[in-house]
C-alpha cells in the first residue's frame, strides 16, 4: 500500500502536481528522528520575510475555501474564500517558516511531526484537502521542467532499484513494527490495501469482504488449482480464496511480523493442508501455479525491476493460467515519489503510471485481458483508517509517541487527498499467457445475484 508523489513527464502535462510542489501519494516511520524545526539555524532575513513569500505564494494559489495563518509573531493572514469557516495554523518559529517556504514537500510534513506547524480549527486532513483541491495548475511556469526532469533521473537512479536487500529493508521499516499499531486502524481482517464501497452504507469490513471477492472472481477459479500469493501480507487474501474457492495457496512475504501473524492464523482456521506462507521474494519462488494474485505489493518493486517482476510472473504462470496484479497507480505519466512519503512512510516505494507498466507486460509476452481503475474507492479507504486511527490516538501514542501519531494522521490525511483531488488511483490489471484462458465475455467477474433488500440499497455516487 499502501502515497505522495510528483509527476514529471513535463511541466506542459502536469501543471498541479509538478508546479504547485505539494502534491501527496500514496504507503513506514524513521526510526532516526530528526531534530525539531524550532531548533535549526536558519537564516531569518529582515524583517518576516519567509512568511511574506509563502503568503504571496498561497494567496496565487487559495481561491476556494478559507486559510488563515498565524505566523511566529501572532500575526494573522487570511486567504481564499472569507465568508467560509477558515481552517486555521499556525507556525510557532521562524524556522519552520524558512523549510515550508524552500521545501515544501519535505519540510511541510516534518513541521506537523515535530509540533512547528499547528492546526487551530480544523484538522491536517481539512489543511490538506484545502491544499490539494486548490492545485489546479494555475501557479508555476515552464522554467520548472528542466528542474523536475533532472530530480526525476536523480531519484530514479538513487532509489529505481529495490534488490532483494533493500526489498526486505523496506519491508523492515514499514510492516515489521508492532502489528498492534495496524489493529488499531484496519478491518478485522487486516486487509492493508484498496476496499471496494459497493453500497454507502458499507462498512469497512464489508468493503473489504467485497475486495476479496472481487479479486477471487477475476481470477476465475476452480477448486484445488495452486494459487501464488506474492505480497501475502496478514494473510487475508489467501485464506479468504482457500476458504471460498477451495484453491490451494502459496503466500509469500519479507515481512517476517506478518509472516507470524499469517502462519497462526492458519493454525486458527484449520486451512493447513490449503494454505502456506513463506518468507521468501518472489525472485526466489520455483513451481508452476494456475494463478498468481498480488495485492498492494507492486508499489514497491522499482521500476528498474519491473521486466524481472512480470518475467517471475510469466515463468511462475501455468500455460493456461491468470494473473491479476492490483496496485496504486497515477493518472498523469511517470513520476517521483514525495521525499516525505519516501523518508518516513515507504523507502523505495513508486506509484507507478500504466505507461511504464504495460509495455513491460507486453515484452514479457503476457496478454492483458483485462484492466480495471478503481478511483474514490481507495479515497473512502484511507479516510475510515485514519478516523479509526485518530479515534485510537492515545493507545497509538502508548505504543510510540505523540511525534509518531502526527506523522501516520498525516500520511492517512495526505494520501486520502492524493486520491480525492490529485493524480492517485488504483488499477488492477489482468494477464494471461494465452488468449483462450478466461470466458470471452465478463460475466464471471460479476458480483452474485442480490436479493431484493441489497438492490434497495443506495449505491455509491461519490
Amino acid at each position: 500500500m499502501h502515497v505522495f508523489s510528483r509527476s514529471a513527464a513535463g511541466a506542459s502535462r502536469t501543471k498541479r502536481c509538478r508546479r504547485n510542489s505539494l502534491c501527496f501519494e500514496g504507503p513506514v516511520w524513521h526510526r532516526k528522528r530528526r531534530t525539531a524545526f524550532a531548533d535549526r539555524d536558519f537564516p531569518t532575513g529582515k524583517g518576516n520575510s519567509a512568511v511574506q513569500l509563502l503568503v504571496a505564494i498561497l494567496k496565487r494559489i487559495i481561491r476556494r475555501g478559507h486559510l488563515r495563518i498565524v505566523d511566529s509573531k501572532g500575526r494573522q493572514h487570511e486567504l481564499g474564500e472569507l465568508d467560509c469557516p477558515p481552517v486555521t495554523i499556525r507556525v510557532r518559529n521562524r524556522a519552520t517558516e524558512w523549510a515550508i517556504v524552500s521545501n515544501p514537500q519535505l519540510a511541510l510534513g516534518e513541521a506537523y511531526m515535530d509540533g512547528g506547524l499547528t492546526v487551530e480549527d480544523g484538522d491536517i486532513a481539512a489543511l490538506l484537502e484545502l491544499l490539494t483541491s486548490n492545485l489546479d495548475g494555475n501557479f508555476g511556469g515552464g522554467h520548472l521542467e528542466w528542474i523536475n526532469r533532472a530530480r526525476l533521473r536523480l531519484r530514479r537512479l538513487l532509489h529505481g532499484s529495490n534488490d532483494r536487500r533493500r526489498s526486505r529493508k523496506n519491508v523492515v521499516h514499514h510492516y515489521d513494527i508492532d502489528s498492534r499499531l495496524y489493529d488499531l486502524f484496519l478491518d478485522s481482517d487486516k486487509q492493508y490495501s484498496c476496499a471496494f464501497f459497493e453500497h454507502d452504507d458499507d462498512t469497512l469490513e464489508t468493503a473489504q469482504a467485497n475486495k476479496c471477492r472481487r479479486v477471487a472472481a477475476k481470477l476465475h477459479l476452480k477448486p484445488g488449482q495452486r494459487v501464488l500469493d506474492i505480497g501475502s501480507g496478514w494473510g487475508g487474501l489467501g485464506l479468504h480464496l482457500a476458504r471460498t474457492a477451495q484453491a490451494d495457496v502459496t503466500g509469500i512475504t519479507l515481512s517476517r511480523e506478518q509472516w507470524k501473524i499469517a502462519q497462526e492464523r492458519v493454525r486458527r482456521q484449520g486451512l493447513g493442508e490449503r494454505v502456506r506462507f513463506r518468507l521468501e521474494d518472489y525472485r526466489t519462488v520455483q513451481g508452476k501455479f494456475d494463478r498468481v494474485v498480488s495485492v498492494g505489493m507492486f508499489e514497491h518493486v522499482g521500476v528498474d525491476n519491473y521486466a524481472t517482476y512480470f518475467g517471475r510472473v510469466s515463468e511462475l504462470l501455468a500455460d493456461d493460467g491468470v494473473a491479476l496484479i492490483h496496485s496504486i497507480g497515477r493518472s498523469d505519466g511517470p513520476g517521483v515519489t514525495n521525499p516525505w512519503i519516501a523518508k518516513y512512510i515507504f523507502p523505495g516505494g513508486y506509484t507507478p503510471a500504466l505507461s511504464e507498466v504495460l509495455p513491460v507486460i507486453e515484452r514479457q509476452g503476457l496478454i492483458v485481458t483485462d484492466i480495471e481503475i478503481l478511483r474514490l474507492h481507495y479515497a473512502r479507504t484511507l479516510a475510515e483508517w485514519r478516523r479509526r486511527f485518530v479515534a485510537n490516538w492515545d493507545r497509538a501514542a502508548r505504543l510510540h509517541d505523540e511525534r509518531f501519531c502526527r506523522m501516520w494522521e498525516f500520511y492517512l490525511a495526505g494520501a486520502e487527498m492524493g486520491f480525492r483531488h490529485q493524480n492517485l488511483m488504483v488499477f488492477q490489471v489482468q494477464v494471461t499467457k494465452r488468449v483462450d484462458a478466461l470466458p470471452i465475455v465478463r460475466d464471471y467477474m460479476m458480483p452474485e445475484p442480490k436479493t431484493a433488500d441489497q438492490m434497495k440499497r443506495p449505491r455509491v455516487m461519490s
